[in-house]
């Protein structure tokens, strides 16, 4: 099983954020508990299961094993993470 952190591409309140999602909700709250993360930031929706992070915690997350997707380069890849975190959501 995998974390995945996607390009940080979103700006918001100044900064660039990238998407923390994983194969499994599990390990997607394990890693963001070692990112230092309090729970309350998952978002859990129907676009999918992730937690937003800043470039600084992007690069913590890959220094501590997470995949780097490229929503550019790796589309068939993010699809399919994309996919896995939306059938984790249970919010509507």
């Amino acid at each position: 099983m995998t974390v995945y952190v996607d390009d940080a591409v979103t700006w918001w309140r100044g900064q660039r954020w990238a998407h923390l999602m994983a194969d499994t909700l599990d390990e997607l709250h394990a890693m963001a508990a070692r990112l230092g993360m309090p729970r309350r930031a998952f978002q859990d929706k129907t676009s999918g299961a992730h937690y937003d992070v800043t470039v600084e915690l992007r690069e913590q997350a890959l220094r501590l094993g997470a995949v780097a997707i490229s929503r550019h380069a790796d589309r068939e890849l993010v699809r399919a993470v994309i996919r896995k975190a939306k059938a984790q959501a249970t919010q509507p």
